[in-house]
């Protein structure tokens, strides 16, 4: 067990010591790109990832969890590779395809081992504290990275690319230290296959469909915040050289709170802890569309808290009521819908930035996220488990 999480700490290090996070706004400004124009690249990333998500997933469940996390930190440092050798907006697009394809080889494939992990040896009652100190180790090193990368940054805007394409070359021996737990089912009729478990998620089980359409919406709105951090620090004047500070002192929060989900959750339980989340992700856009000033650092961690609390709790949920040998479906049929919201919200996002004011893309941000979301979490609350079926 001990060798696998190891492993898995590991690779998250790999995907998540981001070196390039606090400045890559600032380096994509450096070659003449404009919000949107950042916006729409990370669209093609969340694009790449909708395509592939789910087909990734499968392959996970089938091929094998280790081979495909191999496979994707092979891709990931490819992605930072064409990054690290180029200039342009093309080859930005092409690193970010990459960075796309080998991300979605590692999301659900990860998580799904670690709980296949946990059942092997009989500590499945805790996978919620494992997933939960995976994803603080994941965070602590973004927050620790931020640090590096800004000072970095101060030499060069493209030394952090260089540095973080070494890290995530890191990730590849990682993996094939992971030892592959459970059978693989055999391929039969894969695309056929591929359906039945997006039908049995989305359709036959409404608890696991709104489990995944919640926590999807609150994944989206998640990820959208942290492309808001550097505009917002942009937007008050922010030397520079805090930027790498505050990045880390965001992660550091989200990482100690990830710490603690499973003690929050117990104590609140499912329901109270949804709604919490949902009412604090959509009251942080609209409290920093109302203080755009330095007040902005305070609401920002404050949403960092629950980001952390965020995923390692609605990923444990899924993972609570999903079978083993289509968890990895599952959990990207989640990551899916992350990125299938992302990729349809952002690029109209980014443009009410640049043709009207950032206020206004964080005031409509707020309701894109609220009204999707509330619907979510009453459907989800009308809908209680019924057990594990698969007809």
């Amino acid at each position: 067990m001990k060798r696998n999480l190891f492993a898995l700490y590991l690779i998250k290090l790999s995907k998540w010591f981001t070196l390039v996070m606090p400045i890559i706004v600032l380096f994509y400004e450096d070659h003449g790109l404009k919000l949107q124009d950042i916006f729409i690249l990370k669209s093609v990333y969340s694009v790449t990832a909708v395509i592939l998500e789910i087909p990734s997933g499968y392959l996970a469940d089938v091929w094998g969890r280790k081979k495909c996390l191999i496979t994707g930190c092979m891709l990931f440092f490819a992605g930072y590779a064409c990054y690290s050798l180029t200039g342009t907006f093309s080859y930005f697009i092409l690193a970010e395809i990459l960075l796309g394809c080998g991300q979605t080889l590692v999301n659900g494939a990860d998580s799904a081992l670690l709980y296949d992990t946990t059942v092997e040896y009989g500590k499945e009652s805790v996978y919620l504290r494992y997933e939960g100190r995976i994803t603080m180790v994941g965070n602590f090193a973004e927050a620790i990275a931020g640090v590096i990368g800004g000072f970095l940054a101060a030499y060069s805007l493209r030394l952090p690319f260089y540095g973080q394409a070494v890290i995530a070359f890191s990730g590849i021996p990682a993996a094939f230290m992971l030892k592959e737990l459970g059978s693989r089912k055999s391929v039969q009729g894969p695309f056929s296959e591929i359906m039945r478990i997006i039908k049995y998620a989305l359709v036959t089980n409404k608890h696991i469909c709104y489990n995944i359409l919640y926590s999807g919406m609150i994944g989206s709105a998640t990820l959208m915040m942290a492309w808001f951090v550097q505009p917002v620090l942009i937007h008050i004047d922010t030397p520079t050289s805090h930027f790498g500070i505050i990045w880390t002192a965001l992660n550091l929060t989200a990482g100690t709170a990830a710490f603690y989900a499973h003690r929050m959750e117990r104590r609140l339980g499912m329901q109270r802890m949804n709604g919490l989340i949902l009412a604090c992700i959509v009251g942080g856009y609209i409290a920093l569309a109302c203080n755009l000033t330095h007040v902005s650092l305070l609401i920002l961690l404050v949403f960092y808290i629950f980001r952390g609390f965020a995923t390692p709790i609605l990923k444990g949920y899924i993972n609570q009521i999903t079978f083993s040998d289509m968890r990895a479906t599952v959990l990207s049929i989640r990551n899916f819908i992350i990125r299938l919201f992302f990729a349809a919200i952002a690029p109209y996002i980014g443009w009410l930035n640049d043709m009207y004011s950032l206020k206004t893309a964080l005031f409509v941000s707020a309701g894109i996220i609220f009204v999707p979301g509330l619907l979510f979490l009453i459907l989800l609350h009308l809908h209680h488990p019924t057990g594990l079926s698969r007809e």
